[in-house]
């Protein structure tokens, strides 16, 4: 009892200059997070507070994420390996890379710039000690250099390897390393990949027949396999790039046809490009058949592709004023909700293909969804789009209404599983920001509400610091800011009395 005497005492003593104190400093260190959280979200796309309690506080309470696919059509595994790829954003091997020594090198040459960041060369690095290395390459002397040659991080360290392993013997991997960083042209690049073919159709044939005998062969064989595949799939880009795009074409198909199994690749995505450029639309849309799934498609390529494809059919007659008159026709339709589709898979695209925004050399390496995978679409799609006419037309018109559709891209997906938060993050290390700004679209907005509120609040917790710091100053702003906000009912009222009698006016004023 004693206790709450003095806690009524204590609370009796205090003047109201400590309630108002109170109240303006729970005012500031409210504006401080919401300043903080403002800033938050215009870097990260994302609340602060939001993250946490989701990402900490759920699992310790027990919840479940609420973001998760709950699409019924996916079967168990494909859920799990969506939401695998939302929080871990693999990076994938361009399809499409270019090469260094004849087109990243000769950039360097022209504009002093550098257009692949460290962690890309060395993203591919790895990649190239994974497909052509094995443990058996001590056996073979060259192949024992270029083991040691792929972890080299100075260009012209390799090169040198290189040459050395050829030295002994017709290697593949040696004429691989110097067909893409020591080759300054295509045609010369093309007639290494060429003697590299005839070494790694012998290496190829040779460990073919020993595969089942042990484990090392077994890898050995494997390894000449990607060695193989590799080679064939960079003499068909050869190809297609010195203009002769049916022979590309055809070479895929047979690639495909003949390692089936190897889909890391994206053969099918180099098909779909060179078939592009042949207007072979109906192969196009055999292609997509086999590779778009609705569920969860593999890129931007399957997915804009797919869209190019619906708005042949209704671009080259299409009007924004006609079709809001009328109203969409069912193929229409169809071509906006497949823009809608391409655009909520990888949100980048439009403004590179509607060249809003300027184009990079594309990096070695991709982020599925990612500024880096629009750059790659974009650099070898934007003629294709181009071609069509009409096509870049709908595509303007359409593809900002995606996100009126969707309210908070990076947390709900209408098609897909939700956008990963990680991409930003993942694009900065794969992009050369120094002359490239790395897009960050889609992010959220602070709800206006809020805003408001908060806004609300502080000035109203303000105000009364004011009043009680300086009433009599105060009292003359709130007499003038009354009497302006008061003048034109003043100005009614006197109206109104001017023109009623005046014992009218005496009784409602009564009233």
């Amino acid at each position: 009892m004693g206790q709450w005497m003095e806690v009524s005492m204590f609370l009796n003593t205090l003047t109201p200059k400590f309630y108002v104190a109170l109240t303006g400093t729970s005012s500031l260190i409210s504006g401080l997070i919401l300043i903080f959280e403002w800033w938050y979200f215009r870097k990260y796309g994302t609340s602060f507070i939001e993250q946490v309690s989701v990402s900490h506080l759920r699992p310790l309470l027990g919840g479940v994420d609420s973001s998760a696919p709950t699409n019924t059509t996916t079967s168990n595994g494909e859920a799990d390996s969506s939401r695998q790829s939302v929080s871990e954003c693999k990076v994938w091997r361009n399809p499409l890379n270019l090469f260094r020594g004849a087109e990243y090198n000769r950039y360097t040459w022209v504009t002093g710039r550098e257009p692949l960041t460290y962690y890309d060369m060395n993203l591919s690095a790895q990649d190239h000690q994974t497909f052509f290395t094995c443990d058996t390459d001590h056996l073979r002397p060259a192949d024992a250099i270029m083991q040691k040659a792929w972890r080299e991080r100075n260009p012209q360290a390799r090169i040198s390897a290189a040459h050395e392993a050829l030295e002994l013997e017709d290697c593949a991997t040696a004429f691989i390393l110097l067909a893409e960083e020591e080759s300054t042209t295509i045609m010369e690049a093309e007639r290494l990949f060429k003697q590299a073919l005839k070494a790694g159709e012998s290496c190829y044939r040779r460990s073919h027949q020993l595969q089942h005998h042990s484990s090392q062969y077994e890898a050995q064989h494997r390894r000449d396999t990607n060695v193989l595949v590799y080679i064939k799939r960079r003499l068909a880009m050869c190809s297609r790039k010195l203009g002769r795009t049916r022979e590309a074409a055809k070479m895929m198909r047979d690639l495909m046809k003949e390692f089936p199994l190897l889909s890391m690749f994206n053969i099918h995505e180099n098909l779909l490009e060179s078939l592009l450029e042949l207007q072979n639309y109906a192969d196009v849309q055999a292609v997509l058949a086999k590779y778009d799934d609705i569920s969860l498609p593999k890129s931007a390529t399957i997915c804009y592709t797919a869209a190019l494809l619906k708005a042949r059919a209704v671009s080259d007659k299409f009007s924004p004023e006609a079709a809001s008159r009328r109203g969409l026709s069912t193929a229409e339709m169809n071509a906006v909700e497949a823009i809608h589709r391409a655009v909520e898979f990888n949100p980048h695209v439009p403004k590179y293909l509607l060249e809003m925004k300027s184009l990079i050399l594309p990096p070695e390496h991709i982020l599925k969804r990612g500024d880096s995978e629009a750059i790659a679409y974009a650099f070898f799609h934007l003629q294709h789009w181009k071609r069509v006419e009409g096509a870049l037309n709908l595509l303007h018109c359409t593809w900002e209404g995606t996100f009126r559709m969707i309210p908070y891209p990076l947390e709900k997906g209408h098609l897909f599983y939700p956008y990963p938060i990680c991409t930003e993050t993942a694009d900065r290390e794969l992009l050369p920001t120094v002359f490239h700004e790395v897009s960050v679209y889609p992010k959220k907005e602070l709800p206006f509400f809020i805003l408001f509120t908060a806004g609300l609040c502080s000035f109203t917790a303000m105000l009364a610091l004011l009043t009680h710091q300086f009433p009599e100053l105060m009292g003359v702003f709130a007499k003038a800011f009354l009497s302006t906000l008061f003048a034109p009912l003043n100005f009614i009222m006197e109206k109104v009395e001017s023109l009623l009698p005046s014992s009218l006016w005496h009784q409602l004023t009564r009233i």
